[in-house]
């Protein structure tokens, strides 16, 4: 672990520079979310495919949109057995700690005919994007589809953009076929959020999204949330 020694003075000058952060840094990324999302809504899958080709370098279409089952049987191949023993042994964990979370359902009827209660339903789909670009992130992929699989969720839908040969990393594919995933789709960054919230030709929208991006990502669910739920602003 890099430790990293700092005096007084340069605490304080660190500390002052964050406070001088302004909301209204970031608005000309808004500007350009807010382009993006507007388009998928209005063009659909052809916003996706012309946004993946302009950021991703990569041409995808109807044919290669989704990932195929031929395409995860392949990500097996390539993925070293001790590390899928590895991913199993952590969806055990993960699936064994969010169990104890589960509400339930209750009910409990009064003498005078009362009737108190609270019941429980799972969201019917929601929506999982998982980073890409230079790193792989197989725990974002376990820590977000487990959960959502324990608490009852019908469908899960995962995005995630792919690399440079227009695949999506092994790993990401083997850690969310053992996590349950239902759907998953090349396709990243802010559009990807936009085909989450308001549906595309291929993409059914969903109830809810979770998981990290860079600004991007960050700014997109920020900007569709009350439109759909999310779990958070994760990111800078």
């Amino acid at each position: 672990m890099r430790i990293v020694k700092l005096t007084q003075k340069e605490r304080e000058n660190i500390l002052e520079n964050l406070l001088k952060r302004s909301p209204n840094q970031y608005s000309k990324f808004e500007t350009t979310v807010r382009d993006i999302l507007d388009k998928v809504k209005a063009e659909g899958d052809q916003a996706l495919f012309a946004y993946t080709e302009q950021f991703d370098g990569v041409k995808i279409t109807e044919e290669t949109f989704r990932v195929t089952e031929e395409e995860i049987a392949e990500a097996y191949e390539k993925v070293d057995s001790h590390l899928i023993e590895i991913i199993r042994k952590a969806l055990v964990n993960i699936r064994d700690y969010h169990q104890k979370q589960v509400r339930y359902s209750w009910f409990d009827s009064k003498p005078d005919g009362t009737l108190l209660g609270q019941k429980v339903t799972a969201l019917e789909r929601v929506g999982v994007y998982v980073p890409g670009g230079k790193a792989v992130y197989p725990s974002s992929v376990l820590m977000n589809i487990v959960p959502a699989k324990v608490a009852g969720v019908e469908r899960i839908v995962m995005t995630t953009p792919p690399g440079k040969d227009g695949k999506v990393y092994p790993i990401t594919l083997v850690a969310a076929k053992e996590a349950g995933v239902d759907e998953i789709y090349k396709v990243g960054g802010a559009q990807a959020i936009g085909a989450l919230a308001y549906g595309t030709e291929s993409i059914k929208k969903v109830d809810k999204i979770v998981g990290p991006g860079n600004i991007f990502v960050a700014l997109a669910k920020k900007a569709v949330y009350g439109h759909v739920s999310i779990d958070s602003i994760a990111g800078p």
